[in-house]
């Protein structure tokens, strides 16, 4: 088994599904790997603009990573607007990209580049691999970290040495952490601040924008009759038949100030599940 092959299936094994990919040579060994997969699918994309804007939307819409394929430091940098984008949005996103070998690094090739330095900005986490079994490593670790809530953007570089190196082996996964939980006396003392307000209301992002937390949200406002405002730029806000209705937050200050007016919150920005809503809609 060669690096790439057990990258892949480390990822397989990791629960991920696509890859929407813009290869280049350098990343020939991935792409074979990919095709002896049958539990990933392979989508190509003819911009990487595309390949990081489609695993950002997949990412927003499954809570589970896909991972972008993208040639060299070139390649990632034409995706870059999008994967910051998925970073503001906390979007479990993985990258792969491609590098030369690591004897070859020297001779300063036509697409040689510091693809770290490209990476970083938009990056969670960056890490080389080592060796052909490090890179499943680096795989699985970044499975773990991008699926950390609230959600991160890893990358992973993927040297073509070690991707065609032999003798590679399968990383084991890796848990994934679990967010805090709220206390019991936070809670008391949301219910108690709300329940004191004279014009109160919710404010909520992230996850606090899906269905069940804002079932959540809805029976708390209709008991204090609260406003229920979300944030500007949500990534994603869960909408239809039987949703609550929701206020956003104006983007220019003049009209959130005066939007804000005569109205006390309570913040429920980033909610790792309703369970929050539930036990204060009690």
């Amino acid at each position: 088994m060669n690096g790439a092959e057990a990258l892949m299936q480390t990822l397989c094994d990791g629960g991920v599904e696509v890859c929407f990919a813009n290869p280049g040579t350098s990343e020939m060994q991935l792409v074979a790997a990919i095709d002896k997969q049958k539990k990933m699918r392979a989508i190509l994309g003819l911009f990487e603009g595309v390949v990081t804007g489609a695993a950002d939307g997949y990412g927003r819409m499954t809570d589970k990573p896909a991972v972008t394929l993208l040639h060299l430091g070139p390649g990632l940098a034409n995706g870059l607007a999008n994967l910051h984008n998925a970073k503001r949005a906390r979007t479990p996103l993985i990258n792969i990209v491609g590098d030369h070998a690591v004897d070859h690094l020297k001779y300063n090739a036509p697409l040689t580049s510091d693809i770290i330095g490209v990476a970083s900005p938009m990056s969670d986490w960056v890490r080389t691999s080592k060796s052909p079994s490090d890179l499943a490593t680096a795989g699985a670790e970044a499975i773990a970290i991008s699926q950390s809530y609230p959600g991160s953007i890893c990358t992973v570089i993927a040297p073509g040495d070690h991707a065609w190196g032999s003798n590679a082996v399968i990383a084991p996964q890796i848990k994934v952490s679990t967010p805090k939980t709220i206390s019991d006396e936070d809670i008391s003392d949301a219910a108690q601040k709300l329940l004191g307000a004279e014009y109160p209301a919710l404010f909520l992002g992230s996850r606090a924008l899906r269905k069940d937390a804002l079932h959540h949200a809805g029976r708390i406002a209709a008991k204090i009759n609260a406003r229920i405002i979300c944030e500007t730029l949500p990534a994603r806000l869960q909408r239809g038949e039987g949703v609550v209705s929701i206020e956003r937050l104006p983007y220019f200050a003049e009209s959130a100030v005066e939007f804000s007016q005569r109205t006390n919150t309570y913040h429920f920005y980033r909610c790792s599940t309703s369970g929050c809503l539930f036990r204060l809609s009690r």
